[in-house]
């Protein structure tokens, strides 16, 4: 078998490099439990393999910061990564097509942000022959019979756990019987990423509290339609005290709330963004988890390798997510986060550098 899980091998290893991550047991189950294991990135190769990415966008700082953790483990590495992205999570059609330009592109293998967890159900084989791929951030639906044959191994953290993160804080600050407090939900795209286990989990988490969903708004990760949703919020008139939501809409909140002089609703996000960082750091926004979105990528880079290289493979595993306020932003947990300002987004890496 070429891909196995050296799960206690890899407990036992205490290097200075190591870092803390979550292996979930067994991989790719609903059921699946998670434990603390130290991992160590390889840090050279036997040869530049070819590596495919596939994200659903790079609309926001999230995926920007996936894009910087790939291309440093790919230039560390000396790999040669090309990097391509739908334009956003309606955009099916585009990223099949990518999925194929990969394979003509002759990947060794490819990892994927996909746009939709079952859109490739009994596809994928078809659009990509035998490269092994790697599933990065967005679930797929590993019960079908083609994908569990060609996806050979997982990052990204359950984000039932990030939605229930924030639920669990808002929880907190309003327990029952303390006062009714009213929340507008804006959790982006409603049938696309990893939305509606965030919503699952935000509502499970005040199910027992004092804080009340009002409104709920769908839409894509975009500003613009952020934005849009965020002024039909004031123009229904509807009372609220807090705007939750992915960082797209924390960060449209902000300025919104401030150009209609409103000073008594209260942001909280889903995950973390640079924008939402800047929020937390000057008190604008009150809670975020962070899920580590450069060490993800590091980590997925590493799977990728590790796999063609026979060497062992953690199958599933995630950064430990980590609750950030105003008051706690460690600053190794969101360099483990954040791409670098001056950071841009980068398409192709080749001989330890990126190429243009």
């Amino acid at each position: 078998m070429r891909i196995f899980c050296l799960f206690i091998f890899l407990l036992s290893i205490q290097s200075a490099f190591a870092r803390e991550v979550i292996s979930y047991q067994p991989p790719f189950q609903a059921d699946k439990k998670a434990t603390k294991i130290q991992y160590d990135f390889l840090t050279s190769v036997t040869k530049p393999w070819k590596i495919c990415a596939v994200y659903p966008h790079l609309k926001d700082s999230y995926w920007l910061s996936i894009n910087y953790g790939m291309v440093k483990q790919a230039k560390k590495l000396g790999i040669t990564l090309k990097v391509m992205e739908a334009g956003g999570y309606p955009n099916l059609d585009k990223q099949t097509w990518q999925l194929q330009n990969c394979r003509e592109w002759g990947a060794d293998a490819i990892i994927l942000g996909t746009v939709d967890s079952q859109a490739y159900n009994g596809k994928l084989s078809q659009l990509i022959g035998d490269i092994p791929v790697f599933l990065m951030t967005n679930n797929i639906d590993f019960t079908d019979p083609d994908i569990r044959e060609h996806v050979k191994a997982k990052v990204g953290v359950n984000w039932y756990d990030m939605g229930k993160a924030a639920g669990e804080y808002l929880a907190k600050r309003h327990p029952k019987g303390s006062g009714v407090v009213k929340v507008a939900w804006l959790p982006g795209p409603q049938l696309r990423g990893g939305t509606k286990p965030v919503s699952r989990g935000f509502k499970d988490a005040i199910k027992n509290s004092d804080v009340e969903i009002v409104t709920t708004l769908w839409g894509d990760n975009s500003k613009e339609l952020q934005r849009n949703l965020i002024q039909h919020l004031f123009t229904t008139k509807e009372d609220f005290n807090y705007i939750v939501g992915g960082a797209v809409a924390a960060e449209v909140a902000i300025s919104e709330l401030r150009t209609h002089h409103i000073h008594d609703v209260k942001i909280i996000s889903t995950y973390l963004s640079h924008g939402v960082y800047r929020g937390l750091r000057r008190n604008r926004i009150l809670f975020a988890p962070t899920d580590k979105m450069a060490e993800q990528a590091m980590l997925s880079v590493d799977q990728a390798v590790r796999y063609l290289e026979h060497k062992p493979v953690v199958l599933d595993v995630a950064p430990s997510i980590v609750d950030l306020t105003p008051n706690y932003l460690p600053p190794k947990v969101i360099a483990e986060s954040l791409s670098p300002a001056e950071f841009r987004p980068s398409f192709y890496v080749k001989d330890h550098e990126v190429k243009h």
